[in-house]
């Protein structure tokens, strides 16, 4: 045994080694640079700090939202994102007014997306400064967040009702659920660990195909029974939304994050499977809003789902020696896409969003082929994640 562990760890160093000598394909320097420049601009273009960029209307005019909107987090997250690659304080200073921003959010019971408002931003806040006065917050958001899970139907309810579904659940909640793990450690609550693994035991058990592609909102009855299988945002039931599949591969890969429980593991490496061998997926590793849209090639691409994609990678490879090189290789081609003028805005255009070329709700005629937030956000990420592995010894 002893002997099978020095040669599996031999193994790794070699690989470790060699790995670390391999140049980066993306200038990650050069692509926070033009971040910076843009989200200048996008400062100086939004002076109410309670209304907050989302994306860009048909008209052309800037789209913001109000605190209580789930995307309210992603600028300030992506404003702490900059502060941590360039270290200047003006960025940290400004993360700070914008995450000050949703904290009133902290008592809002009445949406299932607290980790993506609260914790993308006092999160990201108090990992980069340790400002204890980011702490309350979360932990008071997080017992806001508990109140939507439901001992009889074993999972956090997401929106209050959708049609005749008295009890929806959609494969984005998965995303809140390291908000509620984090809040559990800090707080020595394990009732807030419980309902966390509750919640994505549930979700993996209900909400995947044998292909590992998921439903985007699956309905539920007491008992945990489950009512009806949907796919909301996507193309129809049975197709697999984009985005949606995004959402799942990074909450199960941080799930084994959190917890090493191999099944998370499987999990994840099942979906990112799916995602990376999937026939209607392009050359450029961009996807279209759905893997099963009706009149593919013609049809919009989502850079928001291509950017989670890429930074839950560059964490599952982390954990996946034997797909390492082949997650880390899908990654950087997304990101090399993602950084060429196809899906990357003109310096001062786009209202000052970063990536151009993602899908909201198409099935809903709402943000189609436009710049999100949230793409910015997970693009940011990515690059941080990405530059880690050429960086750190």
């Amino acid at each position: 045994m002893k002997l099978k562990f020095i040669l599996v760890f031999c193994l790794l160093l070699v690989f470790k080694v060699g790995f670390s000598q391999k140049k980066p394909v993306v200038d990650v320097k050069k692509e926070f640079a033009f971040a910076a420049k843009q989200y200048e601009g996008m400062l100086l273009s939004h002076p109410d700090v309670t209304k907050f960029p989302q994306s860009t209307k048909p008209d052309g005019s800037p789209d913001n939202r109000v605190s209580g909107w789930w995307c309210s987090g992603f600028f300030g997250g992506s404003l702490w994102y900059i502060y941590e690659f360039t270290g200047d304080n003006k960025w940290k200073n400004a993360a700070n007014i914008w995450t000050k921003a949703v904290e009133k959010e902290k008592y809002n019971k009445g949406t299932h997306d607290l980790g993506f408002i609260l914790y993308c931003t006092f999160g990201n806040g108090y990992r980069l400064t340790k400002n204890k006065e980011y702490i309350e917050p979360m932990l008071t958001g997080a017992k806001s967040l508990a109140t939507r899970f439901n001992p009889a139907y074993g999972v956090i309810k997401s929106w209050n009702q959708f049609q005749d579904c008295k009890y929806p659940v959609i494969i984005d909640n998965m995303m809140n659920l390291e908000f509620l793990l984090w809040a559990a450690k800090n707080s020595n609550d394990t009732s807030l660990y419980n309902i966390a693994i509750k919640h994505a035991d549930n979700t993996l058990k209900n909400h995947f195909r044998p292909d590992f592609s998921s439903y985007h909102l699956v309905g539920y009855e007491e008992g945990e029974k489950v009512y009806s299988k949907r796919t909301v945002q996507g193309a129809n039931d049975s197709s697999a939304w984009a985005r949606g599949q995004g959402w799942a591969l990074y909450g199960y890969t941080m799930m084994y994050r959190e917890t090493k429980d191999p099944k998370y593991l499987r999990q994840a490496e099942g979906i990112a499977g799916f995602i990376m061998n999937h026939p209607n997926l392009p050359k450029d590793k961009i996807p279209y809003w759905d893997f099963n849209a009706p009149n593919i090639p013609n049809e919009e691409r989502d850079a928001s789902a291509g950017a989670i994609y890429a930074s839950a990678l560059l964490e599952l490879c982390n954990y996946s020696p034997e797909n390492k090189k082949k997650y880390f290789s899908f990654a950087e081609q997304i990101l090399k896409s993602l950084s060429s003028p196809e899906y990357k805005a003109q310096l001062g255009k786009n209202n000052y969003f970063i990536l151009k070329h993602s899908v909201g709700h198409k099935p809903a005629k709402s943000e189609i082929n436009t710049p999100l937030v949230y793409a910015d956000y997970y693009y940011l990420e990515a690059l941080l994640r990405y530059n880690r592995f050429f960086t750190q010894k």
